[in-house]
């Protein structure tokens, strides 16, 4: 009886394993499309670019998405940066929009890997263009775990858009026990942010389109969380570890990261580097709120005065604050 109970439970927790799809064993080069990033074990990563009209850039943007979304979140600002004389490269992270398998998690491995991919194919590209990256949330931890790894990224500096960094050290005990539980127990379980009362954006036109949108996940499984937090750790332990400019924007009114793990990040970023700016007016999509535009103006501008110091500051969203 005994064994068969032990043999009973062995499949049970079988049954109940996360699912994962993490990259597969590399078969081709990777290759950049026109709509498309094909990484070497040939996933398919759709890819959205913004151009600069009838000019050459002088500066481009790899730009990663955050969760749940996917590359079409940055269609609004970067028009206004094509606009301003900057290309905007933007793909669907696996897992998310257009990929396969949408709502399976991929490893933060692979999502890194992706990333490092994104970038040195943009750099081939535009070959003697500065290429910057930039992360929203989840792509803001990406960016971060991905600048203190050992894949071979080396861009001319990172921008976080309310990065997603509630690592675990930052959670309280019942919300870490609550997430390991469910994630062995019933790691298919998938939840929605309804009844949670978090505002993300005060963009209500953004916020109903994002509703409407069937890429957009409106539901996530447990598994892809636990997934998620472990990127999170991760992002935050990596923060002192960067070494290129970053310029990391946080929303006052941000509902979905807490502002003591983005402090916490802020404080481990390499002094010299780091500018930090606290937006009075913001919430958690910073870029797609109703002052976003100022936001789009902050983020020109420090690529303009991480390149050659030139160009005016823009009207001060708050005192951008070097981190000591």
């Amino acid at each position: 009886m005994r064994a068969f109970a032990a043999l009973l439970l062995v499949v049970l927790l079988a049954a109940c394993a996360p699912t994962y799809q993490p990259a597969g064993p590399a078969w081709v080069q990777p290759r950049l499309g026109d709509d498309v990033i094909v990484t070497a074990d040939i996933h398919r990563l759709p890819l959205q670019v913004w151009r600069p009209a009838g000019t050459d850039p002088w500066a481009v943007v790899v730009a990663v998405h955050g969760y749940g979304d996917y590359a079409n979140a940055f269609a609004i600002p970067a028009a206004y940066w094509a606009d301003a004389g900057v290309t905007t490269y933007a793909y669907d992270q696996r897992g998310f929009g257009r990929t396969e398998r949408p709502g399976i998690w991929a490893g933060q491995e692979t999502m890194i890997a992706d990333l490092a991919v994104a970038v040195r194919l943009v750099q081939a590209r535009h070959a003697g263009v500065p290429v910057f990256v930039l992360g929203e949330s989840m792509g803001g931890a990406v960016v971060l775990a991905a600048l203190a790894s050992d894949q071979d990224i080396a861009p001319e500096g990172a921008v976080l858009v309310a990065p997603a960094v509630w690592g675990r050290s930052t959670q309280p005990w019942y919300q870490r026990l609550a997430l390991w539980i469910g994630a062995r127990l019933f790691p298919w379980a998938e939840f929605s942010g309804e009844g949670l009362d978090i505002l993300p954006s005060d963009n209500l036109d953004v916020l109903r389109g994002l509703a409407r949108d069937p890429l957009v996940l409106g539901a996530v499984r447990t598994d892809s969380i636990e997934g998620l937090v472990d990127l999170m750790d991760s992002a935050l332990a990596s923060a002192g570890d960067i070494g290129v400019p970053v310029l990391a924007l946080y929303g006052e009114n941000d509902e979905v990261v807490p502002r003591m793990p983005f402090e916490r990040m802020a404080e481990r970023l390499p002094t010299g580097l780091s500018t930090v700016v606290y937006v009075p007016t913001g919430y958690h999509l910073l870029l797609r709120d109703l002052e976003a535009r100022r936001v789009w103006d902050q983020v020109l501008d420090w690529m303009r005065q991480t390149l050659d110091g030139a160009g005016a500051p823009s009207e001060a969203l708050s005192t951008p604050v070097p981190v000591q």
